[in-house]
């Protein structure tokens, strides 16, 4: 009777595991690629051999992609929402803006409903303030229709603004301290977009022809919302178009400005970690001192992260046509560009600066911004006050990580899939003929092989060089090839097949990171010659020198404020 009871229970136990597991997997024929180094269709082969694949943003653009993109604006007042839980707050005219906004808490949700005259593809824009808080991101999730329209909708991060509290100061031995940063919040108008993803354009929702809703739900940090406009992204246009406006318009260079924003000085940042650094490597760096502390810099590894931005403010004293520099270095990330966007007055002026590359380097580089013949962009600023934005890009990386992002699940499915035959610790002296057990993580092993080579050439086009970064993806392309051809090494190669996997998550925030140092930023005309960013043999020898005598008079042992002779301390 226990044994008839047992067989019954084994046979329902694998009836069920049948049921649910099978759907998830595709069928081998889909996996297989039909040449083992045809680069070109490996991202056919990504999308066909995922095993357990979220609904990425991709997959949404990919299912809506002849959807139209209707150029029609939809306004939606936020005090006049349709659902919100629990009880917000109106607000009525605050901090100079007209009209009713909605205080949206930390938790609950608030839905509006509107109106949309033709079906397609929209851009999200929202007005919003940063209402105190933690001092961390505020974090949504965007439902279209009662429904998460893709897996990234629910990770929408809305930025606060912070600045530096004081001037740079000096303590009693010379040295610079470092400014406090403080919250200085103001109304923000912003595209929906992702800063976990790997897209840099504003997110596109499908809007029905019709009554539609949207809701916003709260994960994380208050926020005030005045206005949501259901819109379309302006195009980026390309330089030679802006340089045809410029001839149209009549806009001359201008003559004899030459303007040096200090890259400590920032007027504005987004994240409370970009506060002013100091280097002493050079005497070049301004200002400067020999053996005293500085603040001098700003960025490095700390201004890293996709989406980050730096902003200063500066005045141009006659309308025209101005070029810009940018002193810089880039000195951690070995083997690797690092991009940023340019912005002026809150806007990308053509497309050449929105993804601007620099190299890796130990020494400073004076990055004029110019074309591949060398000829500097111009670009027209009108007299009087404006603001030009450095934020962290990530250009032609994008799509290397979305596919090797792409990899990880594939390659943690397969892991899976083989842990049910294999278990966590498998026997090395058994056979577990996984070629016929699971096929399917066999081929994904094989197909994966093929990612890792495309991805290592990619990358190799990409920086121009083989450095530690590609060494990983080859290691890993020969792993899984081999590991393919011979799965009966797969129970002694076990724990290193789960280590690579591991590494190559690693490897992709490291790649994902892109730090930069600016010493300072030049807004000059055309006719004026760019400083060099590097000092010749003779400064740095006199450098050296005059940091060297330091040495034998300054206390470097000691940190902070001298008081006086002696402090008296009383105790009972």
């Amino acid at each position: 009777m226990k044994k008839t009871f047992k067989l019954i229970s084994i046979f329902l136990a694998v009836f069920i595991l049948s049921d649910v597991v099978t759907p998830l997997w595709l069928n081998n024929k889909a996996l297989a690629g039909e040449s083992n180094r045809v680069y070109a269709r490996v991202e056919t082969e990504v999308e066909n051999s995922v095993l357990i694949k979220r609904f990425t943003y991709e997959d949404y653009i990919k299912k809506y992609k002849n959807a139209e993109q209707p150029d029609h604006q939809i306004v939606i007042e936020a005090g006049k929402f349709e659902k919100a839980e629990p009880k917000v707050e109106i607000i009525e005219n605050y901090e100079g803006m007209n009209g009713s906004s909605v205080l949206m808490k930390e938790e609950g949700f608030i839905e509006w409903t509107f109106d949309v005259t033709k079906a397609g593809l929209y851009n999200i824009k929202v007005v919003y303030y940063p209402i105190e808080g933690k001092g961390t991101d505020i974090e949504r999730e965007i439902w279209i229709n009662g429904e998460l329209p893709f897996f990234e909708a629910k990770y929408i991060t809305f930025g606060r603004i912070w600045k530096d509290a004081e001037d740079i100061t000096q303590d009693s031995r010379g040295n610079d301290v470092r400014p406090k940063q403080v919250e200085s919040p103001k109304w923000i108008e912003t595209y929906v977009k992702g800063y976990t993803s790997y897209y840099e354009e504003p997110y596109k929702f499908y809007f029905k022809q019709g009554k539609n809703t949207i809701r916003f739900v709260s994960v994380k940090e208050p926020m005030l919302i005045r206005k949501i406009i259901i819109t379309q992204a302006e195009e980026i246009p390309a330089y030679e178009q802006v340089k045809q406006i410029y001839e149209e318009e009549g806009y001359a260079e201008s003559q004899g400005v030459f303007i040096k924003i200090q890259g400590e000085k920032a007027s504005y940042k987004s994240d409370p970690m970009l506060y002013p650094t100091y280097d002493r490597s050079s005497p070049l760096t301004e200002p400067y001192h020999p053996s005293k502390i500085r603040l001098n810099t700003i960025g490095g590894n700390r201004w890293s992260l996709l989406g980050q931005w730096i902003a200063w403010e500066f005045e141009v004293p006659e309308t025209g046509l101005y070029k810009i520099a940018i002193k810089s270095r880039q000195n951690i990330a070995h083997g690797l560009f690092t991009t940023r966007s340019l912005l002026i007055d809150g806007k990308v002026p053509f497309k050449e600066v929105e993804n601007i590359k620099f190299n890796y380097g130990n020494d400073w580089e004076m990055k004029e911004l110019q074309n591949e013949k060398g000829e500097p962009f111009l670009f027209y600023l009108e007299k009087g006050k404006h603001e030009i934005r450095l934020e962290v890009a990530l250009g032609d990386l994008a799509e290397i990580l979305r596919i090797a992002e792409n990899s990880v699940y594939q390659l943690n499915a397969a892991y899976r899939r083989m842990l049910m035959i294999l278990g966590a610790s498998p026997d090395p002296y058994r056979d577990y003929q996984l070629e016929r057990e699971v096929p399917d993580a066999i081929e994904i092993l094989k197909q994966q092989s093929e990612v890792m080579k495309y991805l290592s050439q990619r990358l190799q086009d990409y920086t121009g060089q083989r450095g530690s970064y590609i060494a990983l993806l080859d290691r890993l392309a020969y792993q899984l090839e081999d590991l393919a051809k011979h799965p009966e090494t797969i129970p002694t190669r076990w724990s290193d097949f789960k280590t690579n996997i591991g590494a190559l998550g690693t490897w992709i925030l490291s790649v994902k990171e892109q730090p930069l140092e600016i010493d300072y930023i030049i807004i000059a005309s055309p006719d004026q010659e760019m400083p060099r960013a590097e000092a010749n043999f003779i400064e740095k020898l006199v450098h050296e020198v005059r940091a060297f005598a330091a040495t034998f008079y300054e206390d470097y042992s000691s940190i902070g404020e001298v008081y006086g002779d002696a402090i008296t301390v009383w105790t009972h």
